[in-house]
């Protein structure tokens, strides 16, 4: 798949896909202009993992040959470059919470290259240069958190859970916490994901976002749409922006993909499309050294 025959959301073009040494990664030139970053979205293109898992696949957990995990992460150091190696990751252990963690130079490796003494993280924030955050996905949006005041970092995985109990909100109020950030000076950018169009819901799960927001709310920010046979359509990426909103985040500052992994499965995992029987997709953001 080039640039060309991908499949785009929406009229604004906000990510472009690069490729260095055969892998094809994401980018948002937004978040490259500040300068003090550096940070990409994985695709399934330019690894050595086989079968279902091919070939980028970054995830431990789901079958495949660990050496085949290892020379991943090793390919995707050397595109984040700075002599980055597989000691530099500290990866998430998601269950869809909202549970924070402050990473520090004692955690570096926590993923690829030494094991994980926590669990039930979905977001990672640091201030240590170096360190590459690390979160997982194959169809829920990353939201990449960038402070370049207090130059901080906070890197989240958004599921449907994480979306309705504001876990992009949660992760920049545990920065101002931690680091003294102030939201108005924070970019995000919320990553390639299952668009609304795609992401059909039952009764279940729209009474929770029911709970979550007012009407007003879902109505306004189309958060939530009915659809046939008491289904809806939930578009994440307006829930993660109003929640983004209401922590303090200007609306000029928030960046919203325009890449849909579900309507683009040949070079993106979905777990739409995919089931079980696929890798992960990785998101990473990482402060220069």
């Amino acid at each position: 798949m080039t640039d060309k025959t991908l499949i785009r959301y929406g009229k604004k073009v906000t990510t472009q896909i690069r490729e260095k040494n055969g892998v094809k990664y994401i980018v948002f030139p937004d978040i490259e202009k500040l300068g003090f970053v550096d940070h990409l979205f994985s695709t399934r293109i330019g690894g050595v993992s086989k079968g279902d898992y091919a070939t980028m696949n970054l995830s431990y957990t789901r079958g495949d040959d660990k050496e085949c995990v290892d020379e991943n992460y090793r390919r995707i150091a050397e595109v984040l470059g700075h002599g980055k190696t597989l000691d530099d990751f500290v990866c998430t252990f998601q269950t869809h919470t909202t549970n924070i963690r402050v990473v520090t130079e004692g955690d570096r490796g926590k993923g690829p290259a030494r094991v994980r003494d926590y669990t039930d993280i979905d977001g990672l924030i640091t201030n240590v240069p170096g360190i590459i955050l690390g979160t997982f996905h194959a169809d829920c949006p990353p939201i990449y958190i960038v402070d370049p005041v207090k130059r901080a970092i906070g890197l989240v995985h958004s599921g449907w859970k994480g979306t309705q109990g504001e876990i992009g909100k949660k992760a920049i109020e545990k920065m101002s916490a931690t680091y003294g950030t102030e939201p108005c000076d924070c970019v995000c950018a919320i990553g390639p994901s299952i668009c609304g169009e795609c992401y059909e819901i039952g009764e279940d799960v729209a009474l929770e976002f029911a709970k979550a927001y007012t009407e007003k709310e879902l109505e306004d920010n189309k958060i939530l749409v009915p659809y046939p046979n008491n289904k809806y359509r939930l578009y994440l990426w307006n829930a993660i922006k109003l929640s983004l909103l209401k922590a303090g985040v200007p609306d000029k500052n928030i960046i919203v993909t325009d890449i849909c992994t579900k309507c683009n499965p040949e070079l993106l995992f979905s777990h739409r499309v995919h089931g079980e029987k696929r890798g992960n997709l990785m998101a990473f953001l990482t402060i220069n050294d």
